[in-house]
């Protein structure tokens, strides 16, 4: 079978790394891909925001499935398009991919479907938002309703910092913008990843990520700095438990606005005292969780992904490696701020039994490789011990010639106990 990866970052060089192993896998595409994706895949100059031009070559090249990697072809409705043309997508509909590009909007289905998660008010004032923020007290949690590449979610420490947030939501924002203000949860955080069909959900992995710049988690939130999987925190207690009270209920709610959803709901969770509580839904593979999941999954991809686009996804078992996986971002200086792009990368080491650079915001410049966005590399690799598989995810990092870039040293740091 032939296929069309759309994206060009970490997550989609992991996909497509992995899609290459499939005994399934004719030709794959990939647009517009990295320098990195372009070793396993034929890179074409598609714009995902043209839909027509991606339905034109998708038909003109038989492809037998479409991956949508990044969030903003979904919530454009790229997969409504693809689907119009009965080409099979791995993705969800515009409308059941409000999951991720409205907070506000999953606010209200956990409402109405009594899913777990913080209580919350939406606002389209910033007057009213910070009054209410005032009268509530800090910690308190400030979302920008929409897209905002992980970063758009401040914890607030004081009622200043959140009335600043506020105003950062409302700045230069066009009409109709919404912020969602809610309680700060208290507990330690994790990733729940599940595939849909639109009926069923199965549980596709665990990780934890590391959203700040720096170590020691500080610093400003960023789309994140590393990953590791699987979570220790996630037992499978813990995964049927999440899976009982809000992924499976959340599907049902999507049925009954008659938007089903399929493809990949990424469940951001906090597991508070009283067990866990939805953070957010993102509706495709974390990045970098992605990286570290695809490490550790044992099973052809392609037929997985097949089977929740076009099939039902009861009888599927993914096999996955017990070997805990580790990803290191390495990031451009300033980062999450303005970054210089451009910046020359010397090399990048070959990939091994078990590890790998993933190409992020990379680019060819008059033949050499070179920075072209924020988070540039991701340092990838899978060990039977964790403590070893960060060993070996910084030895790559230490391996890479690029003056120009930062990490952080303690990905992976609470996985060591």
């Amino acid at each position: 079978m032939d296929v069309l990866l759309i994206g060009s970052g970490g997550r989609e060089h992991a996909l497509a790394w992995k899609l290459r192993q499939s005994a399934e896998l004719g030709r794959l595409f990939a647009a517009p891909g990295n320098p990195g994706i372009a070793k396993v895949a034929e890179l074409v100059p598609l714009d995902a925001a043209d839909h027509a031009a991606v339905v034109a070559f998708c038909k003109r090249e038989a492809i037998g499935l479409v991956v949508v990697g990044p969030e903003v072809p979904l919530v454009a409705g790229l997969a409504d398009a693809l689907c119009e043309a009965d080409i099979a997508v791995f993705g969800p509909s515009a409308a059941a991919a409000r999951l991720e590009g409205s907070k506000g909007f999953t606010k209200d289905l956990c409402a109405r479907k009594d899913i777990p998660t913080a209580c919350y008010r939406r606002f389209s004032n910033a007057g009213e938002a910070k009054a209410y923020v005032t009268a509530e007290g800090a910690p308190i949690v400030i979302k920008a309703d929409g897209l905002a590449a992980g970063k758009g979610v401040t914890v607030a420490a004081t009622v200043d910092e959140a009335c600043r947030a506020v105003d950062d939501c409302f700045a230069d924002a066009a009409d109709g913008v919404e912020v969602v203000v809610e309680e700060c949860m208290v507990g330690p955080e994790a990733s729940l990843f599940c595939l849909c069909d639109g009926e069923n959900a199965i549980a596709f992995g665990t990780a934890e990520d590391h959203k700040r710049a720096f170590d020691g988690d500080r610093g400003p939130n960023t789309g994140g700095m590393g990953a590791y999987s699987p979570s220790g925190l996630m037992t499978p207690e813990m995964t049927e438990r999440a899976m009982r009270e809000i992924v499976r209920p959340t599907l049902e709610g999507m049925r009954d606005l008659g938007t089903p959803f399929r493809g990949v709901l990424y469940a951001g969770l906090m597991l508070t005292a009283d067990g866990p509580k939805l953070i957010e839904y993102n509706v495709r593979f974390g990045d970098p969780e992605a990286q570290v999941l695809m490490m550790r999954l044992e099973s052809d991809l392609l037929p997985i992904l097949l089977t929740a686009a076009t099939g039902s996804l009861e009888e599927l078992e993914p096999r996955w490696s017990p070997e805990p996986a580790v990803t290191v971002v390495l990031a451009a200086k300033g980062y999450p701020g303005a970054v210089e792009k451009g910046t020359a990368i010397g090399s990048v080491p070959e990939e091994g039994k078990g590890e790998i650079v993933f190409h992020a915001g990379t680019a060819l410049k008059d033949g050499r490789l070179v920075a072209n966005g924020g988070r540039v590399l991701n340092a990838t690799a899978r060990d039977a011990d964790i403590g070893r598989a960060i060993e070996r995810a910084y030895a790559l990092v230490d391996a890479v010639d690029w003056p120009d870039g930062f990490c952080r040293r303690d990905i992976a740091h609470r996985a060591r106990g």
